[in-house]
């Protein structure tokens, strides 16, 4: 194996990649257990002492009860037995174990649930701003002397400043609560029947306006930024004055070739957003009472169900890392400057 690495460089390139890769999550996985279970207040230790002392000596078999929820929960033998089983369950079993939010459902159940509407929510609203804050960063960079430009470049750089959760907060006072034109919580009206009919798509859609809203705002700024940068940085380039020169359209040569040019890194930003946004934007949901892992992390936090907020993190590092590893992949694919790189 190894001589077929030294023989063929991308095959080190690409084991190197899958090893950190899966290094990382196991160790993200570890940190995460050591992190929750050392913490000294656990209310789920509470909750099963308050059965022990209520039950252990009020009724036959309370014993045998208290210890079947502690199995359950994975609290039986010491610490490093329970690294192992826990270890063990999730790798081989991608069992995370059962939610104190809704016991006995697993962890992993209600993960499934929230995900798509989660997945659904930031897919739609980080390619929109992504589109857009290509299209109107190359804009502003090719008119960047024009008043224009400067207003479009002075709003963004304020908005890439605010939270989303604060835009969230204005548009739930003002277009939700003030002028009432569209629904501030849940993700469909509960009169629909869940299924792929009109009604139901129509009412999704309006409920998935604000939240959407909020992202966008946020994310379309950090891309007109990043993008007009890249553009800018281009101009002047030995290419750019020779399609000048063969007489091509200004508005070719922004879109076909400067715009082009700036695609590959903001496409490389765009898988990691993808990731990173998982876990950053779960309060929009929160706040505007969405379905989805915003929903979990809430209630999990509230009553401090550590294996529902375990499970959402290494779902989010999970996410970040297979961004990462998918762009790691592609990148050779793409762009000949990294196969040569890596063959030197």
């Amino acid at each position: 194996m190894f001589k077929l690495m030294r023989k063929y460089p991308i095959l080190n390139y690409y084991f190197t990649k899958f090893f950190a890769y899966f290094l990382t999550i196991f160790g993200a996985l570890t940190i995460t257990f050591f992190m929750f279970r050392l913490i000294p207040a656990n209310p789920i230790e509470n909750w099963l002492r308050s059965l022990e002392a209520q039950y252990s000596l009020t009724i036959d078999g309370g014993d045998a009860m208290v210890n079947s929820y502690k199995e359950k929960f994975g609290m039986t033998g010491t610490l490093w037995q329970q690294y192992v089983r826990y270890m063990y369950n999730v790798i081989f079993h991608f069992d995370l174990g059962p939610s104190f939010i809704n016991f006995p459902r697993p962890v992993s159940e209600l993960l499934a649930e929230a995900l798509p509407w989660t997945m659904g929510l930031l897919a739609v609203s980080i390619s929109i701003s992504w589109v857009l804050g290509l299209l109107v960063g190359a804009v502003a960079a090719w008119f960047r002397d024009s008043p224009v430009s400067g207003t479009i470049t002075n709003i963004s750089i304020a908005l890439s400043q605010v939270p989303a959760y604060l835009i969230a907060l204005f548009l739930v006072l003002f277009i939700g609560y003030q002028w009432k034109l569209l629904p501030t919580r849940g993700a469909f009206d509960g009169q629909y029947a869940i299924g792929w009919n009109l009604d139901f798509i129509r009412s999704v859609a309006r409920h998935s306006i604000l939240p959407a809203l909020a992202i966008v705002t946020v994310s379309l700024a950090a891309w007109i930024l990043s993008t007009r940068s890249l553009v800018i940085s281009n101009l002047g380039e030995d290419y750019l004055l020779y399609a000048e020169a063969k007489g091509l359209k200004s508005g070719d040569i922004m879109t076909k070739y400067a715009l082009r040019n700036a695609m590959l890194p903001q496409a490389t930003g765009l898988a990691l957003t993808m990731g990173s946004m998982m876990s950053g934007q779960l309060l929009i949901e929160h706040m505007f009472v969405y379905p989805g892992l915003g929903q979990v992390m809430g209630r999990a936090i509230a009553i401090f169900d550590y294996n529902a907020m375990m499970g959402l993190i290494i779902l989010s590092v999970v996410s970040v890392m297979t961004a990462s590893l998918a762009v790691d992949l592609l990148l050779p694919v793409i762009d000949p400057r990294i196969r040569t790189a890596i063959k030197a």
